[in-house]
């Protein structure tokens, strides 16, 4: 049997397996993330498109792609021989994002940034 908790920052309902259950730590800790609330606001038509051009190994992605795991993202590994103009360009760069198909930053997740981008785009979409 489920038992349900609301999460205070966003109001969602998130099923518990038992009352004692981390699923709410994991939850709380990603959804204390400006970046992710405004997420939310977003219909499935409006969606900004996020692109992570990695390779592996690659720690610097690693951390990226950890941070950016509530998000729908799109990868594209560089190292990849139909990638080859991705390689010429951002090899010493990765992690990169792109954001709806223009360059947005490179070298880690700058959540300051992307949080004031998603909220600029919500505007434009309201």
């Amino acid at each position: 049997m489920y038992h349900f908790k609301s999460c205070a920052c966003c109001l969602e309902l998130i099923p518990l397996t038992s009352l004692f259950s981390d699923r709410m730590f994991v939850h709380r800790t990603l959804c204390g993330r400006p970046a992710l609330q405004l997420s939310r606001m977003f219909s499935a038509k409006s969606l900004p498109i996020l692109t992570l051009f990695t390779k592996d190994p690659c720690p610097l992605c690693d951390e990226a792609k950890e941070l950016l795991q509530p998000f729908k993202h799109r990868q594209v590994d560089i190292s990849l021989p139909e990638n080859r103009q991705w390689w010429d360009k951002y090899k010493w760069d990765i992690p990169v994002f792109h954001l709806n198909g223009q360059f947005l930053m490179k070298h880690g997740v700058d959540a300051a940034l992307l949080d004031k981008l998603l909220q600029d785009i919500e505007k434009q979409n309201l």
